[in-house]
């Protein structure tokens, strides 16, 4: 088990790893899943727009992209990160940086344990999944 926290281009941003892992830990267990290889690699908008159209297709900026790499209930992934999205986000949501940060941090978790947030009524079950998830930190 593994969980690994890198940059490309950018600055690491000012988190307690140790902290932050042992949230992942407990935030996955508590979806019945255990903790494979998860990188984070935080970077900045135009390496996450590259990221989007490389590997998705997709032609726009966003806050996180997750590679899904789970077996069974080992949770294993890339999370890249864009901290430029995350100020954005922060600032327009009136949340604090490192609240915005913390709840990309886990939404990418949530998503290898399953959640997804693009279909009907699908958005608010991953918000009351974030919000939990962000209770426990």
């Amino acid at each position: 088990m593994a969980v690994t926290y890198q940059t490309e281009g950018v600055k690491m941003p000012d988190i307690k790893k140790r902290e932050t892992t042992e949230w992942i830990k407990a935030v996955a267990a508590s979806y019945g899943k255990r903790l494979g290889e998860i990188a984070y690699i935080f970077c900045s908008d135009e390496k996450i727009l590259e990221v989007n159209r490389q590997y998705l297709q997709h032609d726009y900026y966003t806050d996180i992209i997750t590679f899904d790499y789970c077996e069974g209930d080992r949770l294993s992934g890339d999370l890249f990160i864009s901290l430029d999205t995350i100020r954005t986000n922060a600032e327009q949501f009136g949340a604090s940086y490192d609240d915005e940060l913390h709840r990309v941090i886990i939404h990418g978790i949530l998503h290898l344990c399953g959640i997804n947030d693009k279909g009907p009524g699908e958005r608010e079950i991953m918000e009351a999944a974030e919000n939990k998830a962000l209770a426990m930190r």
